[in-house]
């Protein structure tokens, strides 16, 4: 890395700015003010960004309330703080300042007043203040964290989410020893993303009386079923119905051995009075999730995928009539996925959020003929969109700008910026052009490939390229803004960057989305290759300083095209990455995704599909490595096991080939905390930089 790089490094982190206490509970980490005399982005500038998250709209449709977690990299943590803004853009009002985050935001008592999670007094509870933030008041002293909630429509409830107890310790089966630390285990999914499983989310509706909880009740009680399914525990996947008489929710009823091989969650139905439960979804075999009621409450609508096992099927909107059950897709017609919807006020219709062709929009869904026409267009994607006072308001992104919140029009489609949250960093820095290019495929398709150039690109010079792998597998490289793997951060090192969409990724139809299953190192093999041959034969372009870089599925990728690349690359970077395929299918916790994705075990010799997956496992192909190696693992990744990576690096160095590891005992399958973040972009381009230039 450069000295002027160095320096900028330096800078940053000075000028982590904390906004006064007004309280005098400790030091506030607030808003980055850093200062870019390049222009260049680094990892402490990316690490200076707000980041805005969980958009809401006031009951009458005129004000918005959102959060932006601020990241201090000296402290190495983030605290979020919460603001409002009227619907125009006018007014933008920061109405907390505190050490604790703010968190889970909603508008209370028909906007007058915000309810919200924060952990000032020792736990995380719910809180309540005025909406200008005034009058902060605790209303919950639950004996454990609350993860989420939500209010009742009629305001009387809350409706939030605890975790409870779920198996058994050592000394509940040996009283006599309570300090054992050994876990007894008969069963699958005792781990999941980086816990060891011992307890669960349930959740539970309390009255609220006199401004306190009041008659908690756990509404799955005794049922040994997760309420939201983790990892994600999302409190999207329950809803009240709008008479605030019965709550919907997903969950996958299933543990140990039918946990860990299903998918099949369904939408229940819990009815307060009488609290009896039922299953609106009885049959329907793959994921089903994010209910929400229509506004007149007389139907239901949620993303269902169609198969068991399968975790990247379609992802329709389906709608059913409660009092006739009668059930209907109303995207049977349209090959993409619906990734978040919204109903519009009347119940006749929806907003829904999708990608299609690498970027993703708006659409309007009509209830009744299933029409779905296209509301945006622009190259950058849209993580939610909610109504408010007859237009539409959105966060929005690119690889270019991190969430900003967006109102749009309706009919149109037009866009405003409404909070310019991260304007003063933006107008220091130059980013590079980000271009769309159609590439064509060994097998004769067209292949959405972004190449991201660096800032003040010139034609006359050469410049090393970076072929970005993609994880997921079935994760579309859209206009993604990664606090990891920033496009423009790697520009901004002095890099061409190659996202090509390969095989295996949504947005392109269901049929290119398909067809990495049981084909592990296949086309999307060849995918990747005719991207960076494409743009490699670029006169800007050194052909002889070209690099593979990914995570997850993009590490098995790095390892494969480690035994395949006939010389192409000088350098290679795998993060998280999966290396021996029959230690993956017996590794990872969420074994739906090995059947499903491999096409069964590798100890099934009849099985054709199986074979040849197991048969493309880059630790076969080891003889063929010949060129450098960076691995980087976080140890409480139990999606990949660390060993993957450990195993991949011991295999560079016992064969002579330059490799270096760097591993994170506190992160998981990401690298999260702040000063981790910064070694490892630091390591990342010091490798690159070694090898490429």
């Amino acid at each position: 890395m450069n000295k002027i790089n160095v320096c900028i490094m330096a800078a940053t982190l000075a000028v982590t700015a904390c906004n006064g206490n007004k309280n005098g509970d400790g030091e506030i980490i607030g808003k980055n003010s850093p200062k870019i005399e390049n222009g260049l982005m680094t990892p402490e500038v990316l690490n200076s960004f707000g980041r805005i998250t969980d958009l809401q709209v006031s009951p009458d449709g005129r004000k918005l309330l959102y959060g932006v977690s601020y990241i201090s990299i000296h402290k190495n943590k983030s605290n979020r703080e919460l603001f409002t803004i009227n619907a125009d853009g006018s007014e933008k009002m920061q109405i907390t300042e505190s050490p604790k985050s703010e968190n889970n935001a909603r508008w209370i008592d028909g906007g007058k007043k915000i309810a919200f999670l924060s952990a000032e007094s020792g736990s995380s509870q719910i809180w309540e203040m005025n909406a200008d933030g005034n009058d902060r008041k605790q209303i919950s002293e639950y004996e454990k964290d609350i993860d989420a909630f939500i209010y009742s429509p009629d305001g009387k409830k809350v409706l939030f989410i605890s975790q409870v107890k779920y198996g058994e310790r050592a000394s509940d089966i040996y009283p006599d020893l309570p300090e054992a630390k050994g876990r007894v285990i008969d069963d699958l999914m005792y781990k999941h993303w980086d816990e060891w499983v011992e307890t669960i989310p349930h959740p539970f509706v309390a009255d609220i009386v006199d401004g306190k909880l009041t008659n908690i009740t756990d509404i799955m009680a005794g049922e040994p079923y997760e309420c939201p399914t983790k990892p994600d525990a999302d409190i999207a996947n329950l809803c009240w119905s709008p008479n605030s008489k019965s709550v919907a929710y997903s969950s996958r009823k299933k543990k140990g051995k039918d946990y860990a091989i299903s998918t099949n969650t369904d939408i229940y139905l819990y009815h307060l009075e009488s609290k009896k439960t039922e299953n609106l979804t009885e049959g329907m075999m793959g994921y089903d999730t994010n209910p929400q009621f229509s506004p007149d409450g007389k139907s239901i609508a949620w993303i269902s995928m169609e198969r068991d096992g399968y975790e990247s099927d379609k992802k329709r909107l389906m709608v059913m009539e409660l009092a006739t059950r009668a059930k209907s897709d109303l995207t049977s017609a349209f090959d993409y996925n619906c990734d978040a919807f919204e109903w519009t006020p009347d119940g006749k219709a929806f907003w829904m959020i999708a990608c299609k062709l690498g970027v993703t929009h708006i659409f309007h869904v009509d209830g009744a003929n299933c029409a779905i026409r296209q509301v945006t267009i622009g190259q950058y994607d849209f993580e939610e969109v909610k109504q408010a006072n007859g237009t539409l308001v959105a966060l929005r992104h690119s690889m270019s700008k991190p969430n900003e919140v967006y109102s749009v029009d309706p009919a149109t489609g037009v866009t405003k910026e409404l909070s310019f949250e991260n304007k003063e960093i933006l107008d220091q820095l130059t980013m590079g052009k980000v271009e769309e290019r159609w590439i064509t495929t060994t097998d004769n398709q067209k292949m959405l490939t972004w190449v991201i150039y660096p800032p003040h690109f010139d034609p006359k010079k050469k410049y090393p390229a970076i072929l970005y792998c993609q994880g997921g597998p079935q994760s579309t490289v859209s206009q993604l803004f990664s606090y990891r793997w920033n496009m423009q951060l790697m520009a901004a090192n002095g890099y061409i960057v190659v996202a090509p969409n390969r095989r295996g990724l949504p947005g392109f139809g269901q049929e290119w989305n398909e067809q990495i299953s049981g084909d592990y190192g296949g086309q999307n093999m060849k995918d990747y290759l005719s991207a960076i041959d494409a743009v490699a034969n670029e006169p800007f372009v050194n052909k002889d300083k070209l690099g593979a870089v990914g995570a997850s599925y993009g590490g098995f990728s790095v390892y494969w095209l480690a035994g395949h690349h006939n010389k192409r690359f000088k350098a290679f970077i795998a993060h998280a990455g999966i290396f021996n395929l029959e230690q993956q299918y017996l590794e990872t916790e969420e074994s739906w995704f090995a059947n499903w994705d491999l096409g069964g075990p590798f100890w099934d010799k009849n099985n054709a599909t199986a074979q040849r997956s197991f048969a493309n496992s880059p630790h076969k192909f080891v003889d063929k490595w010949d060129t450098p190696i960076l691995v980087t693992v976080g140890e409480l990744d139990y999606r990949i096991l660390a060993s993957q990576g450990m195993a991949a690096f011991n295999a560079a160095k016992l064969r002579g080939i330059p490799a270096e590891m760097l591993v994170f005992p506190d992160e998981n399958h990401w690298i999260t905390k702040p000063q981790n973040s910064v070694l490892w972009q630091r390591v990342f381009f010091r490798w690159l930089d070694k090898w490429l230039k």
